[in-house]
């Protein structure tokens, strides 16, 4: 299944696409794709009320409707770094020994086609594709990565974008440097696992304005879903709907010669097969808060 959740933000539906441009609404079964809705294991049963539905004619055209993040804010957004053995190299880095772990605010998740904007004071703003992982279920020392896999909800296109200087020159926080408002854009679509097949075998592809930036495969991955999700679990508690974001391939501006940063007016174009498209326009943040003015 598809899962997304369409409309203005605040007021996105829940439903499942089917097809190319129709969807089923689930607002009067689904409350949201959210943690209580992950827990609740009702996420199996959605395939008989799809299809019981569809079979009914209960669908409805996409139309022009915004299409939002596939799940509401989750509890917490969890960053894999250098997980991809060409990326690594790109970074003159090593591959590492374990994950490299790093949190991003769970308010910087937008839709996949909303607008990205370049914080106050940003020079080095990036762009990085990467396969995102929904929990599905509370986790916690997993004892396999059987146990892992099973807890997956589904997997997701998301776009880390990333501020290089506070990422790397600002004492070596990580976090600060990628938690900027809608610095996580994330869909169109929520895919369950059943439907993704392969995921270490996915193509991925970013432009920028046309220019092919990022061309990876999910196969170059160092860590793979599973073993992120059990080896995740030794440390910390993963809650239903917890966003894990698994790396990026090469491409990204930092490691281009020279390096090559966003300024505003750029359109971001991001494709993961199985997993849909992205175009993000890049825009100029706001100079304030209202609480500034």
């Amino acid at each position: 299944m598809k899962l997304v959740r369409l409309g203005a933000v605040g007021a996105e539906t829940p439903g499942v696409l089917v097809g190319e441009d129709e969807f089923v609404d689930l607002s009067d079964t689904v409350g949201d794709f959210n943690e209580s809705f992950f827990a609740s294991g009702k996420l199996a049963s959605l395939h008989k009320v799809v299809a019981d539905r569809v079979a009914a004619g209960n669908v409805e055209p996409v139309g022009g409707r915004r299409f939002g993040a596939p799940f509401a804010r989750p509890h917490q957004i969890l960053c894999i770094g250098l997980n991809y053995s060409d990326h690594a190299a790109e970074s003159g880095s090593d591959v590492p020994d374990e994950p490299i772990m790093f949190t991003k605010s769970p308010n910087t998740l937008i839709g996949p086609n909303d607008d990205v904007h370049i914080p106050r004071g940003s020079l080095k703003t990036d762009w990085e594709i990467e396969l995102g992982i929904v929990i599905g279920k509370r986790s916690l020392y997993l004892a396999t990565e059987a146990e892992a896999e099973a807890a997956i909800a589904g997997y997701v296109l998301v776009n880390d974008v990333s501020e290089r200087e506070w990422q790397l020159e600002r004492s070596g926080q990580w976090s600060k440097g990628k938690s900027a408002p809608t610095f996580n854009p994330a869909g169109p679509y929520l895919v369950t696992p059943d439907e993704v097949g392969d995921v270490m075998n996915l193509d991925m592809t970013l432009d920028i304005d046309g220019i092919r930036r990022q061309t990876g495969n999910t196969n170059k991955m160092v860590f793979g879903p599973a073993f992120l999700v059990h080896y995740l679990s030794q440390f910390l508690a993963l809650e239903p709907g917890d966003l894990i974001n698994t790396g990026t391939p090469p491409g990204v501006g930092l490691g281009m010669k020279p390096p090559t940063y966003l300024v505003g007016g750029e359109t971001m174009t991001l494709s993961i097969s199985k997993l849909g498209t992205q175009n993000q326009r890049v825009v100029a943040g706001p100079v304030s808060t209202p609480e500034e003015k």
